[in-house]
């Protein structure tokens, strides 16, 4: 059996597709994996199910999704149909264990106790951010390809925001064909921007959307406010991708009648084996 320092097990505690790839992952790589928070599921191979209680326990260290819980404070479960919370007991269990969630900021809000112990938000860092900004990247473009009745190749998008997520899906943009202007502030993005051969759109100066087929939004702050949707062509789909409340005003949209999505947790959707794999990897990082 694997370990890294004294862990041999760990508890996968809720979350998505991502998390049944990386408990697969953990125990391919030699670990005992218990799973916590699936109650729909029957068995998965040779992975434990049991309690979020029973896994915590008999587990080393503590794996949580992104987002690891809801704005409730219950835990992120999507496969279990009831609210789980953590307990007190848990708590203190937890306080003795490395714990690694996704968002852990809303986790030490909704428990402050944790705080005592040692938590470490695996979505906060560098390497995992750019990594998980390519399964993001390709899952923006999937999603606008099953609402766009036109092709990538030859349209025009426009990319809200040039940091991690902005500046993958602006390349895998191009690369299919698309005519791509990018919407940022500094000087320095945008002698970047205009390098790679983007159009470059000033975000201060945006006071509307014109001869664009596709936008994507990555700024988590209101860009496309209700004036700035006045002034665009209503066969403009927009596709969210930044953490709510988002980029755009989608009561104005939908008064204006302007096609708008929210499109999160896309790894998640559409490529949850490696974005289970990026989560692993940043884990055994911070362990290392």
């Amino acid at each position: 059996m694997k370990a890294i320092g004294n862990i041999k097990t760990f508890a996968v505690i809720g979350g998505d597709k991502r998390q049944l790839f990386l408990a697969d992952s953990l125990v391919r790589d030699g670990f005992r994996v218990i799973m916590g928070g699936f109650d729909s599921l029957l068995s998965i191979g040779a992975i434990t199910l049991a309690d979020v209680p029973t896994a915590i326990n008999y587990a080393d260290a503590v794996i949580m999704p992104l987002p690891c819980i809801r704005g409730d404070g219950s835990l992120n479960t999507p496969f279990s149909s009831d609210k789980l919370y953590f307990t007190d007991d848990l708590i203190r269990t937890l306080i003795n264990k490395p714990v690694f969630a996704g968002m852990a900021d809303k986790l030490l809000r909704a428990y402050p106790e944790l705080k005592a112990g040692n938590v470490y938000d695996y979505a906060r860092r560098d390497d995992f951010a750019v990594l998980n900004a390519v399964p993001t990247a390709e899952g923006a473009v999937l999603r606008a390809m099953s609402e766009y009745e036109g092709t990538i190749a030859g349209s025009r998008t426009m990319v809200a925001g040039f940091g991690r997520i902005g500046k993958i899906l602006s390349g895998l943009l191009k690369s299919l064909g698309s005519r791509v202007t990018v919407c940022a502030r500094s000087s320095t993005d945008k002698a970047y921007i205009e390098a790679l051969g983007y159009k470059f759109k000033n975000t201060s100066r945006l006071d509307g959307v014109q001869n664009i087929d596709i936008v994507f939004n990555t700024i988590p702050s209101l860009i496309f406010t209700e004036n700035v949707l006045k002034n665009t062509c209503p066969d403009t789909l927009f596709i969210d991708l930044a953490s709510l409340p988002g980029g755009i005003d989608f009561e104005a949209a939908n008064a204006l009648g302007i096609d708008a999505h929210r499109a999160l947790s896309l790894p998640g959707k559409y490529s949850p084996k490696a974005a289970g794999e990026i989560i692993k990897n940043t884990v055994y990082t911070i362990l290392s």
